[in-house]
């Protein structure tokens, strides 16, 4: 006599089947207009202006990178966002975790008077205009920092934070104190190696944030020195500025080899592809780190 164990029924199996169609629909829709950028990018600009979507490039040509790759402002945007993005992700991540820390301890005086006030501000804010005001009175206009400081600390991922923390067995930093160390020690030499996975989280989605920001760089940025990426990407996408005289140029010298199009396609790829090779190294932490973020409230 066979025992089966977990044979699904004809019910489950058509669930299953309905599931992997939706999702593959789901995705090919994502991934196909992201193939026809790349395709486009490559393309001649002959091919760039046939009608429809394609999946590769019909006449192969590096022209488009080579143009926007010796753009000054993709270099300076690069720079600007590199910092924005190392910097910032380092100062979020360290005061998302000093701010969470004390707040998953039960001892701490008034605990959920802090933390109904840190989630108030994930639903009201004062707004833009009272922001930029800050920003001006404080003397950050036209400077990095402007980019990084005011959010410093993100409600919502200090409280995923703060409620992996609180699913830490207590017996392990009780031990810790009875052999004399301090809670700065037992946070750094013992929490924060425990909590790998969330700390990977956070840092992923902070990167991310920065890497893609723009708005606040066109609000608080005037030299174009320090433009991130961001604005520059969206001054050529969407704007289709002309103050890129590079390209101007290149346009009127030789019309055969690109177009705005390809250079749109060259910027986007350009400024997309090395935040997409950030995550493979950290998606084993992802999930990990937000399921178990998530247990406690």
């Amino acid at each position: 006599m066979s025992l089966t164990i977990g044979k699904k029924s004809l019910g489950s199996k058509l669930f299953d089947l309905c599931n992997v169609v939706l999702l593959t629909i789901f995705a090919v829709t994502c991934v196909y207009p992201f193939l026809n950028v790349i395709s486009v990018s490559f393309s001649t600009p002959s091919a760039s202006n046939t009608f429809g979507l394609r999946l590769w490039p019909e006449q192969f040509t590096l022209e488009g990178y080579k143009m926007v790759l010796s753009n000054k402002y993709i270099w300076t945007g690069y720079y600007n966002t590199l910092f924005r993005t190392l910097v910032g992700t380092l100062l979020n991540v360290i005061f998302s975790v000093l701010c969470a820390y004390p707040l998953s301890k039960k001892y701490l005086p008034n605990r959920n008077v802090w933390t109904l006030l840190i989630i108030f501000t994930m639903f009201f804010s004062g707004g833009l205009i009272p922001n930029y005001l800050l920003i001006s009175e404080l003397g950050l206009m036209d400077s990095r920092w402007s980019l990084i400081l005011p959010g410093l600390i993100a409600p919502f991922t200090m409280i995923i934070v703060r409620n992996y923390f609180m699913s830490l067995p207590a017996e392990v930093e009780e031990s810790a104190k009875i052999d004399g160390a301090g809670d700065l020690r037992i946070l750094f030499r013992i929490v924060l190696p425990m909590s790998l996975p969330i700390i990977a989280t956070i840092s992923l989605w902070y990167a991310v944030a920065h890497w893609n920001a723009w708005f606040d760089s066109l609000l608080y940025i005037r030299d174009p020195d320090k433009t991130v990426l961001g604005t520059v990407l969206r001054k050529i996408v969407i704007e289709g500025s002309q103050q890129f005289e590079q390209y101007e140029q290149a346009f009127n010298k030789d019309a055969a080899n690109v177009n705005p199009s390809i250079i749109k396609a060259a910027t986007i790829m350009v400024a997309t592809i090395p935040i997409i090779r950030v995550y493979p190294f950290i998606q084993k932490y992802f999930v990990k780190g937000i399921m178990i973020g998530s247990l406690k409230g």
